[in-house]
């Protein structure tokens, strides 16, 4: 078995984690930069020890502070794949492939012949008696993955595999390590920025922020209904977070109020999450029936096709600028600019008050 078990502390990093993934399941690892992602990774693969703590790979214990347990990277069973292929420069493709069964002890022959086999497998065979200074971008992260899958790894890992790549590589690079990754037996974990990865490779998603994993469950379920900022960012969702006040209604540090559908119980963190399609933008606070008036001054206004997103300014709290979706004619219609005051107007009916992350 090839599951994942992580409970771990690095303080010069400022890194806490409590993570488990299960054998055959494929984790994505979300947050923004600086925020620990990579570090998770580097100690699952024993590229760096943690203060204290401990980890397991397939029921193996490969970290623990407590009796002095380290095993080192390469007796892991762990593969890593980076935005940089790092093929080894003087090696053909073939022998860059066949170098970890060669590794782990098969013939010269066998680890041909399971070379070819993945290099087939990820659409790169003709590739084989090329060096790496030959290959594209798209082609090397191929020879990479094909690499990485030839050690016959119990756990892959992907450090944003794809950010490297250009906008003509990166959607078959994803669509092959969704083939890849799909496979039954294949634990794996993929640190990404790109809400893609995530809904088309990952069953489980976890989101890092100041260090802690703060939101974690099935990739749908997090991105549909975020309780984090940046989970809330990615999937295009607004996110205002506060206290429920009392049934329905969520008040904020600085005094805002939000009316929601949603069962929090009061006194509780929470948070309100309403699409920007479901925001109309008026000038003057409206006064008709219960719903949410949101004053906003504009930040920024992107055209994004027929359609203009309005965002405002960031939120006292820190969180991400509350954004509406309106059309190009009623932007005209509105003479929207930014710094120009206006209210964002959200039925009650259209926003859901959830638990906080972690409440």
């Amino acid at each position: 078995m090839s599951g994942v078990r992580v409970q771990a502390r690095l303080a010069r990093r400022g890194v806490e984690f409590d993570v488990s993934l299960d054998h055959g399941e494929v984790l994505a690892v979300l947050g923004a930069n600086g925020v620990g992602k990579s570090t998770l990774l580097s100690m699952i693969a024993g590229l760096l020890e943690p203060d204290e703590g401990r980890i397991e790979l397939g029921g193996t214990v490969v970290t623990d502070t407590a009796t002095g347990t380290f095993v080192a990277a390469h007796a892991r069973g762990v593969a890593m794949l980076s935005q940089q292929a790092m093929l080894f420069p003087h090696m053909t493709v073939a022998a860059n492939v066949a170098y970890g069964p060669r590794c782990r002890g098969r013939s010269r022959a066998e680890a041909s012949e399971v070379a070819q086999r993945w290099l087939a497998a990820v659409g790169a065979l003709e590739l084989a008696d090329r060096k790496p200074a030959q290959l594209s971008g798209g082609q090397a992260q191929r020879v990479a993955l094909a690499r990485a899958l030839a050690a016959e790894p119990q756990v892959l890992l992907l450090d944003e595999p794809m950010a490297a790549l250009d906008v003509a590589a990166a959607p078959a690079m994803r669509r092959l390590l969704r083939e890849i990754l799909r496979a039954p037996e294949r634990t794996a974990i993929i640190v990404t920025h790109d809400l893609l990865d995530a809904l088309a490779i990952a069953d489980r998603v976890i989101v890092i922020d100041g260090g802690h994993v703060v939101e974690s469950g099935a990739v749908r379920t997090v991105l549909t209904a975020p309780r984090s900022d940046f989970a809330a960012r990615i999937a295009g969702i607004n996110l205002v977070s506060g206290v429920i006040s009392e049934p329905g209604l969520l008040q904020t540090d600085w005094g805002l109020v939000v009316s929601g559908v949603g069962d929090p119980t009061p006194g509780s963190e929470a948070v309100a999450l309403f699409a920007p399609t479901a925001v109309a933008v008026h000038l003057d606070p409206p006064h008709a029936s219960p719903r949410n008036v949101l004053p906003v001054r504009i930040a920024e206004i992107e055209l994004h096709g027929a359609t203009v997103r309005l965002r405002g300014p960031e939120q006292p709290d820190g969180g991400t600028g509350l954004a509406a979706d309106i059309t190009a004619a009623a932007a005209a219609d509105l003479d929207l600019q930014p710094g120009r005051e206006v209210f964002f107007v959200v039925k009650t009916h259209e926003v859901s008050l959830h638990a906080a992350a972690g409440g």
